[in-house]
């Protein structure tokens, strides 16, 4: 018999189960998972939190997750700062693009200003505030090196 249960969370032992057979997989196609979550803090000079990017890495992409800058800080260039960070620190390192989603609510026009371009829009027919906004922006790099595994030469 089977059963499924809702968790906030996995067991380390689950996690490292999952983790392994995943990347297993992904290895056998020639893919790496390539996955690593960070965060970029903004803090002023006397280490106060302005604001915080959340993202990850996967395969060749950066995904950012979240983005939140202070409401005493809004308007002031410090969400332009969190996203050129972002791009200076993975800009000519083989990835591909960052992308990221956003509602209708939130921050379409600030991304689009920075360089986003919209792939999609999926509506919500019930509240349009939260239609999601799917966008990208693509690295000009030559060469993706990112979420590809070597393969080892002949000797």
């Amino acid at each position: 018999m089977t059963e499924i249960t809702l968790v906030d969370e996995l067991s380390p032992a689950q996690e490292a189960i999952m983790e392994r057979d995943l990347v297993d997989y992904e290895a056998s196609h020639g893919i790496d998972v390539n996955y690593k979550r960070f965060h970029l803090i903004l803090q002023n000079d006397q280490k106060k939190l302005i604001g915080v990017l959340t993202a990850y890495t996967a395969f060749a992409e950066v995904y950012i997750d979240d983005m939140w800058v202070h409401s005493a800080h809004r308007g002031s260039g410090y969400g332009r700062l969190l996203i050129a960070s972002l791009e200076n620190r993975f800009k000519s390192k083989g990835f591909n693009n960052i992308n990221l989603c956003t509602n209708q609510f939130n921050a379409p026009e600030f991304y689009k200003k920075c360089g986003f371009e919209l792939e999609f829009v999926r509506k919500n027919l019930k509240n349009p505030k939260l239609n999601k906004f799917f966008m990208v922006k693509f690295f000009d790099d030559e060469e993706q090196t990112q979420g590809i595994l070597v393969e080892e030469l002949p000797i």
